[in-house]
């Protein structure tokens, strides 16, 4: 089974940027569409962003336009690039993993805490 960690979190101001990583192991990533979630206290487990197999992506309305999603195969890793933050992004961010895009998503990792200040 896929094992997922999140990294890159941080604390940043209204307008700056983060780049999230989600490294995988155990399996080859690419073979996984990757998904991006976030829960912010109080709320439900959103998904944010999903990389397909194919290399298409997905993004949630309230992202779209600053948040890319990305692939690098070599290091088994996906990566979730955040701009123009803002402090409704505030949230504990999760990476996990859907089999040939099929299925329920499998490998959470612990999350990597993002916050922005107004």
């Amino acid at each position: 089974q896929v094992q997922l960690a999140e990294s890159g979190g941080g604390l940043v101001q209204a307008g700056g940027s983060l780049r999230l990583s989600c490294a995988a192991s155990g399996r080859t990533f690419s073979n996984y569409r990757a998904g991006w979630f976030r829960q912010a206290p109080g709320k439900e487990r959103d998904l944010v962003a999903s990389l397909w197999t194919s290399g298409s992506a997905d993004y949630a309305d309230s992202v779209k336009g600053r948040f890319t999603i990305s692939r690098d195969n070599a290091k088994n890793t996906v990566y979730l690039e955040m701009n123009r933050l803002k402090p409704e992004d505030t949230a504990l961010y999760y990476c996990a993993a859907q089999f040939l895009g099929v299925g329920t998503y499998t490998g959470w990792g612990q999350g990597t805490q993002v916050t922005v200040s107004s």
